[in-house]
């Protein structure tokens, strides 16, 4: 895709249309059970007693994982049938809410000690205003965790789109035999970099982890010279700063 092309962002209930294939999918699937949630909950560490936003919690495993680990959890997702399933995962009382996070977030200023933003951000071309607000939302010296597609996957992948520009590109992808297109914005590291500076946040941690220690062999790609490491997502941790 050419950055000529121009593609129109998702909707906020695009995720409707496959939600259930979705979850089914990433339950146990390699990059979201055994690659994504592992290494979010590495960077997080004890999370007992603090309070956790999940920004774009879809069906709302990373929010069980937290309640498990004693944390108090709130959640949001622009999809309400994600929603619906984070719902039915979590239980009717789970603070879960309905919200766009390119809009004004239905949380006070200063109300959560961690925020996650896992396979979200990649799906907006403008992150200033998510960023702002998820810096509203956390306590000064809070914690963001941001995981995004690693910017070295066009350069392999995707040759024609330009690395030092940010741009849209079509992807289709296959969740439990139901096949979706998402458009995924990708953008260099120095642009990412420089987009949390100017929001409010201090880099604190970059992370490419591998796939957690108990992943089925079955599952871990054969084309890798080490199969538990692989060019997949990049993981932040950021601080809030004054």
């Amino acid at each position: 895709m050419t950055s000529e092309t121009r593609i129109p962002e998702q909707r906020p209930d695009h995720y409707d249309a496959f939600a259930a294939a979705y979850a089914r999918a990433n339950e146990n699937g390699l990059f979201n059970r055994w690659y994504a949630r592992p290494g979010v909950l590495d960077l997080l560490g004890n999370v007992a007693g603090r309070r956790i936003l999940d920004a774009g919690c879809g069906s709302g495993p990373l929010l069980r994982d937290l309640r498990e680990r004693g944390a108090s959890v709130a959640g949001f997702d622009a999809s309400p049938a994600m929603i619906q399933l984070a719902r039915e995962r979590l239980g009717g009382e789970a603070d879960l809410q309905l919200a766009d996070l390119t809009q004004p977030l239905p949380y006070d200023d200063a109300a959560f000690d961690d925020v996650l933003a896992v396979l979200v951000l990649h799906y907006l071309e403008d992150w200033s205003r998510p960023l702002v607000e998820l810096r509203r939302v956390l306590k000064p010296g809070g914690r963001l965790i941001v995981v995004v597609n690693h910017p070295a996957i066009p350069p392999v992948m995707y040759p024609e789109v330009n690395y030092f520009e940010t741009v849209p590109n079509e992807e289709a992808y296959d969740f439990d035999g139901v096949t979706a297109t998402l458009t995924i914005w990708y953008r260099s590291l120095s642009a990412m970099s420089e987009s949390f500076t100017a929001a409010g946040f201090r880099i604190s941690a970059i992370s490419e982890p591998p796939v957690s220690p108990d992943t089925p062999p079955e599952l871990l790609p054969t084309s890798e010279p080490d199969p538990s490491r692989f060019i997949g997502f990049i993981f932040f941790g950021l601080e809030a700063v004054s």
